[in-house]
């Protein structure tokens, strides 16, 4: 798999380093140069498989397919009647591989050791390259992983609970175990009691702690393992790093209330700064960079964390933010409205059929609902972000489709399905269209409007509903503080949604997405939008769109001086995503929302900030969010156009 490797630059060609195509600052010789120019780096050539390979893996596909189809069919039959589960829990693996040919195992384990080395494509080998540069560890780093990422483990006692005690219900194969045999009694543990937004009656589940949170969603699918390994290869280990796992599915408010989650980090961070002299570097993922955002404002409160204005500007060096949807996740919305997102649209009928058997939308949309820190990644800042009937700040010239219609209908004959409706009308017809108690909780946890004026924003720093939102509040008054936002590019993203009214009788649920609608995509760089079985796709990382990805850090905070008072730094690198064909992971230079932790260049960069060399990156901006930005409809108060 040789071929699948590309190098380092710095690095001798003897090096197992699979490199980034992107830039990166070396020590006393370069700096990262800013990039505004579209031009695309060349990839290398890949090696063809050999027609005897090909039929070595269709053999083994067509093989194994038969067997997994087995298996599927009797998982998504309505009665589990084909197979006896709880027998197939006990079932002795080594009994099945004596009935699959041996010619299907061999090809297994070949194919299996290629795609590990593809997976493996440089561990540790960043942090030892950087090392043999000099780079070594100088700040204390605290991670803060993204939504569903961190595994929850049960702690109940209950007779209920007593079969998880200390398994995890989320992000381990005692999730997938608990899900198939026990499906209700998974159900009662993974939801939150709705009217207090906590733990039901007899249920306990709790956010698995330490680096094994989140390094892994399950064996073999690593999330932060990557960083963890650089990491610790130029001298970080737990008495100088550690992951602030949390419970995701909990408001923000509660995280504290339950968990003391704010109080157990704010500690851990001046123990940290206290213990090395030095001052400390956040790194965060997705949600994650949500959650440290209401931090910065909890800790500062003098109702709350007591730390007082300068709290941050004392205690933290530097902010990176990984993927950070900041400005929220179109995917949130029909997750909560209909159970629904891309993944589970572009199913084929088949897959539909088993998905629906088994967790029905109304079910999923049940679960979601009560999983009030999903809720925190609706969209903000309404239409002066997202677009209005006739247009939106992301619209390409000529384009024939309106990114601006957030939820489209094709028919408009009932009161379910309404005029096509903006993002600002999006939440308000979720919340017209859900339970009273869903819609109760997030008005009073959540805020999704935009500040117009500094007095407002002053206002709104005092104001807990709000911390949430960079719009309405503003960064921390701490002039030292260096953020650097990374996050991906050129994948497609949800943008918007085709729906139409449900006619299944037996449904609660009002609307579903028209997977019935699709248009082709128009050649690359063009002006049409690819619609895909009702899915409106638009620029993104595969899971957030660039306009919340990249607003905040290309001109919110650098050029709207209420959301920056301070004037911190903000550095913007955009990494495209550019996938090796072979990786099942995407490679060293996939952009791809949760991959993207696995990138060279990222790892790269997140190690010389940790370092202390932060100040050798520059922007590097390849994406059109300049001028997407200076579109949507928020200014500074002294511009023309200000409102």
């Amino acid at each position: 798999m040789s071929f699948l490797r590309r190098r380092i630059p710095g690095l001798t060609p003897s090096s197992s380093t699979s490199a980034s195509r992107d830039t990166s600052p070396e020590k006393e010789k370069e700096k990262v140069h800013d990039v505004k120019s579209k031009g695309a780096t060349t990839k290398h050539g890949q090696k063809s498989t050999s027609k005897k390979g090909r039929k070595r893996r269709h053999g083994l596909v067509f093989g194994l397919g038969g067997i997994f189809g087995i298996v599927v069919a009797a998982f998504f039959a309505e009665r589990h009647d084909v197979i006896n589960f709880e027998a197939l829990s006990d079932m002795n693996l080594d009994s099945l591989f004596d009935v699959i040919p041996a010619g299907i195992l061999k090809d297994a384990r070949e194919i299996q050791a290629q795609e590990r080395q593809a997976v493996n494509y440089d561990s540790f080998s960043i942090g030892l390259h950087l090392l043999s540069q000099g780079v070594r560890a100088q700040h204390p780093v605290i991670m803060i992983p993204g939504v569903i990422s961190t595994g929850l483990e049960s702690w109940g006692t209950d007779e209920k609970s007593q079969q998880y005690f200390r398994k995890r219900l989320w992000g381990s194969w005692s999730m997938m175990r608990a899900l198939v045999l026990d499906k209700a009694s998974w159900k009662k543990h993974i939801m939150l009691d709705m009217k207090t937004g906590l733990d039901p009656p007899g249920i306990k589940l709790r956010a698995a702690q330490g680096f094994d949170a989140a390094d892994f969603f399950v064996t073999g699918y690593w999330i932060w393992n990557k960083i963890l390994e650089n990491l610790a290869s130029i001298g970080y280990d737990p008495t100088n790093s550690y992951t602030a796992a949390y419970d995701w599915r909990l408001s923000y408010s509660n995280l504290e209330i339950r968990d003391q989650y704010f109080s157990r980090l704010k500690a851990y961070i001046e123990t940290s700064s206290r213990i090395s002299g030095k001052k400390t570097v956040l790194v965060s993922h997705s949600m994650g960079s949500q959650v440290l955002f209401y931090f910065f404002h909890w800790v500062e409160s003098s109702s709350h964390g007591g730390g007082g204005p300068r709290w941050v500007e004392d205690h933290i060096d530097s902010w990176i933010n990984i993927s950070g949807c900041m400005l929220g996740a179109s995917k949130g919305l029909p997750a909560v409205l209909s159970g629904e997102m891309k993944d589970t649209a572009q199913l084929n009928a088949f897959a539909v059929y088993g998905l629906e058997k088994f967790l029905s939308r109304e079910e999923r949309t049940e679960i979601f609902r009560a999983m009030p820190g999903i809720s925190s990644m609706l969209p903000k800042g309404g239409d002066a972000v997202w677009g209005n009937e006739t247009w939106a700040p992301d619209n390409r010239p000529n384009q024939n489709f309106n990114y601006g219609t957030f939820v489209n209908f094709r028919e408009s004959n009932s009161t379910h399905t309404p005029r096509n409706l903006t993002v600002g009308s999006s939440l308000e017809y979720l919340l017209e269209n859900s339970d009273t108690e869903y819609r109760d909780f997030i008005l009073s946890n959540y805020s999704h409007g935009v500040a117009h004026s500094k007095e407002q924003v002053e206002i709104n720093n005092h104001d807990p509903i709000k911390w949430i939102n960079p719009l309405e509040t503003s960064l921390p008054h701490a002039p030292s503080l260096k953020i650097y936002c990374f996050y991906g590019i050129n994948k497609p993203t949800e943008r918007g949604y085709f729906y139409r009214e449900d006619q299944d009788p037996s449904s609660k649920l009002n609307v579903t997405i028209d997977t019935g609608v699709s248009s082709p995509a128009g050649v690359s760089g063009g002006s049409n939008v690819t619609i895909d079985h009702g899915i409106v796709n638009g620029e993104g990382d595969g899971t957030v769109p660039l306009l919340s990805n990249g607003y905040m850090c290309a001109r919110g905070w650098r050029s709207i001086r209420r959301y920056n008072p301070a004037g911190a730094k903000v550095t913007t690198f955009e990494m495209p995503h550019e996938p090796d064909r072979f990786s099942p992971r995407g490679g060293p230079n996939t952009g791809d929302h949760v991959d993207i932790l696995g990138r060279a260049s990222l790892n790269d960069l997140i190690l010389r900030i940790a370092g202390g060399q932060g100040h050798l990156i520059d922007d590097h901006i390849v994406s059109d969010i300049l001028t997407y930005a200076e579109r949507v409809k928020i200014y500074d108060e002294d511009e023309s156009g200000a409102i």
